[in-house]
């Protein structure tokens, strides 16, 4: 396990929420930090030179999808996943754990690991500890998580005891396998609380996996479904239980006004695929809100997206050209309005950031929140 992988700068006076600086083998990251997904070693419609313009200091790999395919021994023999995808910063993957659950339909769990049928064309796959973390070497990962169970929302109190039961077997397998590794550039391994929506489960999960002994610890099992209030308990009823000293990382959040909750409630990191995602239908984040750039009123809207952003799209578009390119299919508009939710999120934890420094988080806050229109699926539609 590496020295000191994170640094606790100063924490919020009105709420849980701090800022740090995560050390990795790559560099160091500023925190709170978002990290934009590249599951299949890109973010979709991004350059790296584009990512790094925007400020990412780290972006995530998907290791169930790059061990599918190109497989992870291509990657390794063509220089590990850092030059394959042209990317010099940090990388975090995760452990495979999730597609336990999301491929429900096509596993087998046991407590070796869990079987699968490859969701590409079949063929029987196997992931567990040992597995998972041999992959993520192979990828070159800075921060590689352990391998879990992510139980389904909602499920049964006996249901969701079984599973963290089994996860922190397999936890405990993966930390010991990293044990027999040289420890000389060593990457950061972070465990995985899971518990479901159940308080003392989290607990029970928290207070196991630092015993095992991690660099960092993630809040599993949230956004598979759950109303927002379950999100925010199961965040809640962990990070009371983990170390101070060590970086938290919220697994697969969320939305702007979310991520501003769970940095108060001591969240250091995030991942969510909303920007990206939701670009490519054409929906762009503001602070006062998500637009849908499809909508009829921004036909004639010589506006950018948001005035006062410096991305590249707000830089040199309007909003009319932008939904021009969209209703046309045209591939730069989803490009652009990608670039543009990017430099949203990383810009907004770099102000989240700041304000925790300067002792404002808390008006921060506030006004953020209480200013968000939240994001509306149904506004997907013309």
């Amino acid at each position: 396990m590496s020295l000191n992988p994170f640094t606790l700068l100063r924490t919020d006076s009105s709420s849980k929420a701090r800022a740090g600086v995560l050390h990795t083998r790559r560099g160091d990251v500023e925190t709170p930090v978002f990290m934009p997904v590249g599951t299949q070693a890109t973010v979709k419609a991004v350059t790296p030179e584009e990512l790094r313009s925007l400020g990412a200091k780290i972006i995530l790999g998907n290791t169930y999808h790059l061990h599918v395919r190109p497989g992870e021994k291509v990657i390794a023999e063509l220089g590990g996943l850092h030059r394959f995808m042209a990317w010099d910063r940090s990388i975090l993957t995760d452990s495979g754990g999730f597609q336990v659950f999301s491929l429900s339909k096509l596993r087998r769990i046991t407590e070796e690991g869990v079987h699968f049928q490859n969701h590409l064309d079949g063929t029987p796959t196997f992931i567990g500890p040992e597995t998972s973390m041999q992959i993520q070497r192979d990828l070159g990962s800075d921060v590689v998580m352990a391998f879990d169970e992510c139980p389904p929302f909602p499920c049964t109190y006996v249901e969701a005891a079984k599973s963290l039961e089994l996860t922190t077997r397999w936890e405990r397998r993966s930390r010991e396998w990293w044990k027999t590794q040289p420890e000389e550039g060593r990457p950061l391994l972070f465990g995985i609380v899971q518990g479901s929506s159940f308080a003392d489960l989290r607990e029970k999960s928290a207070r196991s996996l630092v015993e095992i002994g991690f660099d960092g610890y993630a809040v599993g099992g949230v956004s598979v479904g759950e109303p927002e209030p379950e999100m925010m308990k199961a965040v809640e009823s962990s990070v009371p239980f983990l170390p101070e000293h060590a970086p938290r990382y919220a697994m697969g959040l969320g939305t702007p006004p979310q991520l501003v909750e769970m940095v108060a409630r001591g969240i250091d990191m995030f991942d969510c695929v909303l920007p990206t995602r939701i670009a490519r239908n054409g929906t762009a984040f503001t602070a006062s809100g998500s637009v849908n750039l499809k909508n009829a009123p921004f036909t004639r809207d010589p506006l950018p997206i948001e005035e006062g952003c410096t991305c590249p799209a707000c830089r040199d578009f309007s909003r009319a050209y932008l939904r021009h390119l969209i209703k046309a299919e045209e591939i730069l508009g989803l490009r652009l309005v990608t670039l543009h939710n990017l430099h949203f999120y990383i810009t907004l934890m770099g102000k989240i950031r700041n304000a925790i420094l300067d002792g404002s988080f808390a008006e921060f806050r506030q006004k953020f929140v209480s200013g968000y229109r939240v994001w509306n699926p149904e506004e997907q539609k013309d």
